[in-house]
């Protein structure tokens, strides 16, 4: 059972692992978030899980190895990871609101709140609010929503700006144990590893207590005094920032604050407030990992448990606040919800389901090593969860007005039933929901499905000599007559029809309406031509040079069948034979528009 269910989670076990498993008599019973789990903290002690007690004064490396969590403080057992893994651990996921979430974001959503909810727990949206100088209301608000589009919902709602006196409290606490100090260095001067030791880290502690005090009182210009801490980081750089001066009100504190702590500073002791047992973050922060212990223990509080797993990073976008700032200002996209985005925004304006979002980033696995997803991966999961729960219409995106001259004597009703998804054998509990459909002597076909010559063997639609069939109405249609504007190109077609038999069964069914209301509809593509059009070397001219300009076309004369008048943002279609399609905000009472979430069938050339 392990073994399959294990399977699941894309994730090779090793076998001693596995042996260990069987021996605690586990496996009838585990479950695959808790073995996942399991697996995480099995592999969290092959490195280094704590901070290296050599940069600790000598005086404190008995109280650091004291006050690290006890599962982290002998090797792991079997017994070990079962007791970590069955407590109902606590997570946080801590977004910064300086932006708008990204794909990559959700893998993180999903990782903090699956493993919450596999073992029971809970999970906090934290917002690291540290930096007013960029962060925005707006960006709370959507940050918040897209976590609860994605179906979680968080135990609390906290804000690092909420332990402001706390965290002041404890940075005078470390001055006073002379593990800080205030530092006059310029940031070029503090840039950088291996870097000298400032020239003010052994200043008196009495002196560090006066100027950080004036610091908060706003005695400093901004950039003219920092406070550091004494510790030195895994990939060696020494003596991080603890505290910055920025003269910008913040949001929730407003202007009692002149000095903001920094993410090294601010994260661990949050999450010790807030009693976090586990502490998840991508590898870009394992470097990080030695101050985070290494604070907690200094302050003797408690000290949560930090793991990394590799990021999501896609090909063909960007995904950087700065970069997709630039992207808004230069007016190649509209907005941080421009479907042309991997931002979740924008991901369900194109009409992406949370579903697939979280199917998708499930399937990822979770290892420490870095992905690079291309975006056809992410398109087969939403074709797979839109093939069965996106209802079928019709279309039709570049219409040619048909003509049926016998349409009386064929006596058919004005209106018919078609169920919204044909029946598939794999999917029993498939809809067996209808929609109506309009007919009458006039009908709109796709311009394409018409060829004025019969030249290509290949093509099985209508032509002169060949007939076509309408798709659920079945009417076999022969083209009578060509009816051309003005510069000669066939702008309708009159036609005669019959009902399809066995003997007169034509090569091809197609898609049609008829009594149709006109709507937008937007087709989005890449909006970048290569795969990393970050890379300086295949992008020399930067970004913003390899934007195709081609990556958005609109189609302001579709036809639709009017029973599609009634729906709502966000409802989700298949256009037989064109694509999958979303309503889109833009829309009014007068107006649909529609944007393609994804075609049918991958584009051979992507």
């Amino acid at each position: 059972m392990i073994a399959a269910e294990s399977r699941s989670l894309r994730l090779k076990i090793p076998s001693k692992v596995l042996a260990s498993l069987e021996e605690s008599k586990l496996a009838p019973t585990v479950d695959p978030g808790k073995l996942l789990c399991m697996l995480n903290f099995l592999d969290s002690h092959d490195r280094r899980t704590h901070a290296n007690p050599r940069q600790l004064p000598q005086s404190r490396r008995k109280r650091q190895n004291r006050r690290i969590p006890a599962h982290q403080g002998h090797r792991a057992s079997s017994q070990g990871a079962r007791e970590a893994c069955q407590r109902q651990g606590r997570y946080a996921f801590p977004p910064e609101p300086n932006g708008i979430l990204h794909l990559g974001h959700a893998k993180a959503i999903g990782i903090n709140f699956g493993f919450a909810k596999a073992q029971g727990g809970s999970c906090n949206l934290r917002f690291d609010d540290t930096n007013p100088e960029k962060e925005e209301e707006k960006f709370f608000l959507a940050i918040e929503d897209m976590v609860k589009w994605l179906g979680y919902n968080p135990a609390r709602i906290t804000y690092s700006s909420d332990n402001f006196d706390q965290l002041y409290a404890w940075a005078v606490e470390l001055i006073k144990k002379d593990l800080a100090y205030v530092c006059h260095q310029t940031v070029e001067e503090m840039r950088g590893f291996n870097v000298k030791e400032s020239p003010f880290r052994n200043r008196p502690i009495a002196e560090s207590l006066q100027l950080f005090e004036d610091m908060k009182n706003g005695k400093f210009d901004e950039g003219a005094a920092t406070l550091r801490l004494k510790t030195v980081l895994e990939e060696g750089k020494m003596d991080p920032v603890a505290y910055r001066i920025k003269y910008v009100a913040h949001h929730r504190t407003g202007n009692k604050w002149c000095i903001y702590p920094t993410y090294d500073y601010t994260h661990c002791l949050c999450d010790s407030i807030e009693d976090i047992t586990h502490s998840m973050c991508t590898k870009e922060f394992q470097s990080r990992r030695s101050s985070y212990y290494w604070l907690c223990n200094a302050l003797n509080i408690y000290c949560p448990v930090q793991w990394e797993y590799g990021r999501l990073n896609i090909e063909y976008t960007v995904v950087s606040k700065r970069k997709i700032q630039k992207l808004i200002t230069t007016r190649v996209v509209r907005d941080w919800d421009d479907p042309r985005l991997f931002t979740l925004p924008a991901l369900r304006r194109r009409g992406v389901p949370a579903e697939a979002i979280n199917s998708f980033v499930a399937g990822l696995g979770l290892t420490g090593s870095q992905a690079v997803i291309n975006p056809t991966a992410l398109d087969a999961v939403v074709r797979d969860y839109l093939n069965v729960n996106a209802p079928r219409t019709m279309a039709v995106l570049e219409p040619l007005k048909v003509q049926i001259q016998n349409f009386a004597s064929l006596n058919l009703p004005s209106k018919f039933a078609v169920r919204d998804f044909p029946a598939m054998p794999s999917v029993p509990a498939i809809s067996t929901a209808e929609h109506e459909v309009a007919v009458s002597d006039v009908v709109f076909i796709e311009a394409s499905d018409y060829r004025k010559d019969n030249t290509d063997k290949k093509f099985r639609r209508l032509t002169k000599e060949q007939p076509v069939a309408l798709k659920y109405l079945g009417l076999v249609l022969s083209v009578v007559e060509e009816v051309l504007d003005k510069v000669g190109n066939v702008c309708e077609l009159v036609v005669t029809a019959e009902k399809a038999t066995g003997q007169n069964r034509p090569k091809a069914f197609i898609h049609w309406v008829s009594n149709p209301m006109k709507c937008e509809v937007r087709m989005y593509d890449r909006l970048f031509k290569h795969k990393n059009p970050e890379d300086a070397e295949v992008v020399p001219g930067g970004f913003l040079e390899d934007c195709d300009t081609d990556s958005l076309t609109v189609l302001r004369n579709v036809y639709v069948d009017k029973y599609l008048a009634s729906s709502k943002v966000y409802d989700k279609f298949q256009f037989e034979r064109t694509g999958f399609f979303s309503v889109d905000q833009d829309s009014t009472n007068g107006n649909l528009v529609f944007n393609r979430t994804v075609m049918l069938k991958e584009d051979a050339g992507k």
